[in-house]
């Protein structure tokens, strides 16, 4: 098997009720800690833009990168017809014996199901396309799995705020060759460790992809730290 030390995290919480935080450093952070608890979190227990998102979900859905399940529970109990998929192996496991019934365990463009009237992609949704490049073929990957009056709710944050000063200068060229949002990103658990790219996007450059590839960009909601919702649907012709 493949590195899943997000999905052992998540395997190891659900069989021992405790166990160390993920360590995560960046190329812009150190020293953050993400408790697996986390991915157990009940409705309550989820920020207002996570409970907006799934009060907006609709028919037949598909929460993208699903990992313990906590919002296809929420889902699967309001009655929905809701589809997991969840690259990591551990995980989907843990979501089944969590009683999600339908859970698929695949890489999402390995994925081709289509005739979804919404896709849900949250804890920095944008985050799975690493990269502008990677999120503009995601997002096209994803209209094709829509039905033609389906949403894509997905969530993300304006990290510019990391660069600025006190006084409101920046200590970096935001405009310099390559995306600031683009983040590399190494996690250690236990002795595992874990590199790989995820992206942050501001809504402006979020709603710039949208528009070279048929669809609309609407933001529902602002979070407490820079965060925001969007609502995407298909442009008309």
């Amino acid at each position: 098997m493949k590195n899943d030390l997000i999905g052992r995290a998540i395997a190891d919480y659900f069989e021992h009720g405790e166990t160390p935080d993920i360590e995560i450093q960046t190329n812009y952070t150190e020293g953050e800690l993400l408790s697996p608890a986390y991915f157990f979190r009940t409705v309550n227990e989820m920020p207002e833009i996570e409970k907006t998102a799934l009060n907006l979900c609709r028919g037949k859905v598909l929460d993208v990168g699903a990992a313990a399940g906590c919002h296809a529970i929420v889902l699967q109990e309001k009655g929905l017809d809701v589809t997991a998929l969840e690259k990591s192996e551990l995980a989907a496991s843990v979501m089944k014996k969590r009683g999600v019934e339908n859970v698929i365990c695949s890489n999402v463009f390995h994925f081709h199901e289509k005739g979804f009237q919404t896709i849900l992609l949250l804890m920095n949704g944008t985050g799975i396309g690493g990269t502008l490049k990677g999120l503009k073929k995601l997002l096209l990957h994803l209209k094709n799995l829509l039905t033609p009056n389906g949403q894509i709710i997905i969530d993300s944050s304006d990290i510019s705020y990391l660069f600025e000063e006190e006084d409101g200068s920046v200590w970096v060229d935001l405009t310099r060759e390559g995306y600031f949002g683009e983040m590399n990103y190494e996690l250690k658990y236990k002795n595992e460790f874990m590199k790989f790219n995820w992206l942050f996007t501001d809504f402006e450059t979020l709603t710039q992809i949208c528009k070279k590839i048929g669809l609309n960009s609407k933001k529902i909601m602002e979070g407490k730290n820079f965060d925001y919702l969007a609502q995407l649907t298909i442009s008309e012709k």
